[in-house]
């Protein structure tokens, strides 16, 4: 349940950060049934003032280049699944009316951010968040030149600084004290953008709203300088003979093994009577067993973070939700029948 003030909040941060001013035009991608389309894409734009345009398909980046370079757009805000297509369809010339590309929903590669970068010469700003957080929490900017010199609002591998009036701590996941700037643990957030439940989900609510702060899930850190990163969610670990194995890690790796910029790889794990659960990968290209197997373990992972040769699969593609994440749950019973 999130309310007028939760989500006006989470535009009014936006419009702070953003520098919006009454020259600039939203290019709307995202769906609005999807909380970062709802808020950024539509809501942001008609509180502001300024023009928009929107595409009801967010992978037609044909359509999409040629919208904005009609409208003169100059704000974009996507998901990484999505970019990568435009990077592949759009022309230079097409996206040269942006002055700021946002990115969240998902993980933002390195790899798909410097095929962006060096295309269009513009660097896609990853920002965080979640439905229940009205959604964002925080963004990296552009930087910017003031009396005092250059003031930081990105820096890379991150997703940026909280929003204004947004708080965030990171605490250990055994016992929930705050740790210090650097240390891993689970992110906590609190501010006006903080949902007030779910809906007729008492017990569920009070399981993740604690003191106000609400319990993300995610795995991660915030430096000195207070920029946040995310390096997993608790949901993309298994629990292989005892040890956590992150998935997220062993996609990046995959991916940078067969030199690619898109997804073209999924790790998810399926139940394992000895193990208590089995790594599977699924790949949407031909690929060699042995490849993958050899450079993961050459690059020092672990033997429980190597999936097994009869573990890997090629698949025709992935599943997808409306607004273009991962189907995980979908993804799993995939894995399961390849497995069969």
């Amino acid at each position: 349940m999130l309310s007028n003030q939760n989500i006006i909040s989470n535009i009014n941060g936006m419009n702070d950060v953003f520098q919006i001013n009454k020259t600039d035009c939203m290019m709307g991608v995202l769906p609005f049934f999807h909380s970062f389309g709802f808020t950024a894409t539509l809501w942001l734009p008609l509180i502001s003032g300024i023009r928009s345009c929107f595409h009801y398909n967010p992978l037609d980046g044909q359509t999409i280049g040629k919208l904005v370079s009609k409208h003169r757009a100059s704000l974009l805000i996507t998901t990484p699944t999505f970019l990568s297509s435009y990077t592949r369809k759009c022309s230079k010339e097409q996206f040269k009316s942006l002055r700021l590309v946002g990115v969240g929903a998902e993980k933002l590669k390195d790899r798909i951010a410097q095929a962006f970068m060096e295309k269009f010469g513009i660097s896609p700003m990853e920002g965080y968040g979640c439905t229940e957080l009205s959604p964002v929490v925080s963004m990296n900017i552009p930087n910017v030149m003031t009396v005092d010199g250059e003031q930081v609002g990105s820096k890379a591998g991150t997703v940026g600084h909280p929003l204004p009036g947004i708080s965030v701590k990171v605490v250990s996941p055994h016992d929930f004290q705050k740790l210090n700037p650097g240390q891993s643990g689970v992110i906590l957030v609190k501010g006006p953008n903080v949902m007030l439940g779910y809906l007729g989900e008492e017990e569920k609510t009070k399981e993740v709203i604690k003191d106000g702060w609400y319990l993300t899930g995610d795995i991660g850190q915030v430096d000195e300088d207070g920029f946040i990163t995310i390096t997993d969610r608790i949901s993309r670990f298994s629990k292989i003979a005892g040890e956590m194995v992150p998935h997220l890690k062993i996609e990046e790796e995959i991916h940078e093994i067969l030199g690619v910029h898109e997804r073209i790889c999924v790790v998810t794990a399926i139940g394992d009577d000895s193990r208590g659960e089995r790594l599977v990968v699924l790949l949407t290209v031909d690929f060699d067993h042995d490849q993958i197997i050899k450079s993961l373990s050459a690059k020092g992972f672990p033997n429980l973070w190597i999936p097994k040769r009869d573990s890997l699969f090629r698949i025709d593609k992935f599943p997808l939700l409306g607004s273009g994440k991962l189907d995980l749950v979908a993804v799993k019973e995939l894995a399961f029948k390849c497995c069969l």
